[in-house]
């Protein structure tokens, strides 16, 4: 049975991959925009995107002017895990962001034990960062030094702030959201602090056997009017209940104090089984080239009981806001649907 479906996974990934290409006229794409690739993260920077997903014990950008074009864009390898390293192995969830005039990637390694997995990052002063020399700049963490992955930086009002996902203790347990100021891209200052753990049965599937600990991981910020959004990830990327969770905050907030964010009693995006969209999740944002419009690109199965594997490949849609000002996600849009590409 299990051989079964991870046949029908791929079969339904390679056919739908092949629709993309075949038929999908210049002024639309459909989905997936690749094959494969977990945790895809996208920046758009002077005219073009730049795009990375979990890639094994390397780190891969891909450069493209649209992002349809991401299909046939070339990736360029900007570094290999040395062996015998704490960070050699399972590289998982890059992020590319420019910061105070620099290239700077976050990624999560370990040596191929999961326990050991930390925060580290790169940096590159070029103006293109798929050129030019990227330097190891080491790890980057709290004084606790506990397990952590999912790494994302923003800025706030000058404030540099890191985010992640993490471990209370030592062993493998709860899957916490964890916020830290920084001193500069590659140095925290002060403590963690802990604003999101799983509390609502949506984020804890995946668990065997009771406690059902849960899971909050791959937070992203979405800033829209006088609101910040933190969204996450929640329950386990093996299961088909992967879904978005999201977070609520005031522009003027404290955003190190936990009471500052209010969670959503619902997931924000989900499963959607008539379209045979399958643990959406892990997600990033960005605009289309005139500004106007708000871009969401998430990995998902395109079939049930596929797991974290290879199977999970990008997909992205263009998303509204509420009358709240909140983000309406909507559903998983079907593959092999013609979407209007992002405007300008």
């Amino acid at each position: 049975m299990k051989n079964l479906l991870l046949t029908l996974c791929l079969f339904a990934s390679l056919a739908t991959g092949a629709f993309a290409q075949d038929t999908a006229p210049a002024a639309t794409f459909t989905n997936p925009l690749l094959p494969s690739g977990a945790d895809p993260w996208v920046i758009y920077h002077d005219g073009f995107y730049y795009y990375a997903n979990s890639a094994g014990n390397q780190l891969i950008i891909r450069k493209t002017r649209t992002m349809p074009g991401l299909t046939t864009a070339p990736g360029t390898v900007i570094w290999k895990a040395p062996a015998g390293t704490p960070y050699s192995k399972e590289l998982w969830a890059p992020e590319l962001h420019f910061l105070q005039g620099k290239w700077y990637m976050y990624f999560a390694a370990d040596d191929g034990s999961n326990d050991h997995h930390r925060v580290y990052v790169l940096e590159n002063p070029s103006a293109d960062p798929t050129t030019g020399e990227w330097t190891f700049k080491g790890q980057v963490g709290d004084a606790t030094n506990k397990w952590a992955i999912d790494v994302s930086v923003f800025e706030h009002k000058g404030q540099l702030y890191m985010l992640w996902s993490g471990w209370e203790g030592d062993g493998n347990g709860q899957q916490n959201i964890y916020i830290a100021k920084m001193k500069n891209p590659y140095t925290i200052k002060g403590s963690r602090v802990k604003l999101s753990g799983p509390e609502f049965d949506w984020e804890k599937f995946g668990t065997a056997s009771p406690p059902h600990v849960g899971v909050n991981e791959g937070p992203e910020i979405l800033k829209h009017d006088n609101k910040l959004f933190l969204i996450y990830s929640a329950s386990g990327c093996w299961t088909d209940h992967y879904a978005l969770g999201m977070l609520t905050a005031d522009a003027s907030a404290d955003l190190m104090d936990p009471k500052s964010w209010t969670k959503s009693p619902k997931p924000v995006f989900e499963t959607s089984a008539e379209n045979s969209v399958y643990a959406p999740g892990h997600n990033s944002f960005f605009k289309s080239p005139n500004g106007k419009e708000d871009w969401i690109i998430y990995h998902a199965n395109p079939a049930p009981n596929c797991g974290c594997g290879g199977k999970r490949s990008p997909r992205m849609q263009k998303f509204n806001w509420k009358k709240d000002g909140s983000p309406d996600f909507g559903i998983p849009v079907k593959t092999g649907v013609p979407l209007a590409v992002p405007a300008g």
